[in-house]
């Protein structure tokens, strides 16, 4: 029976990387293929090379979410099984949802608030303060530093740039969004990849099949790039359309420095803090900050509020879910 559940929750883990993929293809790539410094299918294609080695640069993002969120030491294994495996069903059903309706909602809150709602309802202890440290303040840090940082660095950009040719200029940024875009696609990688494996490294952990001493093994960190890599390679057109045209029309500078202060804040909260941050969350707040440097209603602000309440929305519908699976199963 253990045996079973750790298989299942392996595949589900996996399945929730691929959607993880195409859902958040866009964080990486919208900026650069509105601006046509990339074709769609080449864009795709460089995202998933860029997502699958960024997915292999680490591990600290996905040891938080191993052992930062609930506490599964005290729990029987087959406890400890059933609330990842639930928390997983949360994350990939609003991942499923915001992608019908297009909403570029965060994968790495709808996990957390998966496990978040599994491990109440599985009458399990939550780091509320490690939650609040490493995944509340990270949420609401992230978006702000992303659109202050985009806002000043285009603003500078703008003064630097002030008596160059506008058509010679705009060819430049386009060539220099292929490296930008690169750039972010790795930290997507980098940071979205490890989630999943910190979900299958919980399983592993629960069944003795890892040793917590040696850390993730090579074979999850393949895997989980892989899925991811798949996913984002099979598109993920109803978010890029908001992404890239929706909230604003952008031109080759704002999308390189959107692009750019994206992938710093993703870098630096993956390697420094260790903070399961979202690639959603700190492109649109960049997107963002770049569109407000043109004038404040260049930003389609209807469009930003609706985005808005997805984010706001993501933890506790995932963890609704995730509850409501684990109810089912533990009376079945």
């Amino acid at each position: 029976m253990e045996v079973a559940l750790v298989v299942l929750v392996v595949a589900l883990a996996l399945g929730f990387d691929y959607t993880n993929g195409f859902h958040d293809a866009a964080n990486a790539i919208a900026t650069s293929v509105s601006t046509r410094a990339l074709t769609p299918r080449v864009a795709l294609g460089m995202a998933a090379v860029m997502n699958f080695a960024g997915a292999l640069l680490g591990t600290a993002v996905a040891e938080t979410i191993a052992r930062s969120i609930v506490d599964l030491g005290h729990a029987s294994t087959t406890t400890e099984l059933t609330v990842v495996l639930c928390a997983l069903l949360g994350a990939i059903t609003w991942n499923l949802v915001t992608w019908w309706f297009g909403l570029p909602s965060s994968s790495t809150h709808s996990l957390i608030g998966g496990l978040v709602g599994a491990g109440l309802a599985g009458g399990l202890p939550v780091f509320w303060d490690q939650i609040v440290q490493r995944v509340v303040l990270p949420m609401v840090i992230s978006p702000l530093l992303g659109f202050g940082l985009a806002f000043a660095v285009m603003i500078g950009l703008l003064w630097a740039f002030r008596k160059a040719a506008p058509a010679r200029t705009h060819r430049q940024f386009r060539i220099a969004q292929t490296a930008s875009a690169a750039a972010m696609a790795l930290g997507h990688g980098l940071q979205d990849a490890q989630k999943t494996m910190g979900v299958i490294y919980l399983a592993l952990l629960s069944i003795g099949w890892a040793n917590p001493d040696t850390g993730i093994p090579l074979w999850v960190k393949l895997c989980a790039a892989a899925a991811i890599s798949a996913g984002t390679y099979s598109g993920g057109w109803r978010i890029m359309r908001t992404l890239g045209r929706r909230i604003i029309e952008l031109d080759p500078a704002r999308g390189f420095v959107a692009e750019c202060v994206s992938a710093v804040v993703l870098y630096a909260n993956a390697f420094v803090l260790h903070a399961p941050v979202s690639t959603t969350h700190t492109i649109t707040s960049a997107i963002m900050g770049v569109g407000a440097t043109r004038r404040v209603s260049a930003v389609r602000w209807g469009v930003a509020k609706n985005i808005a309440v997805a984010w706001v929305l993501t933890i506790p519908a995932a963890a609704a879910v995730s509850a409501l699976a684990t109810w089912l199963i533990t009376l079945w």
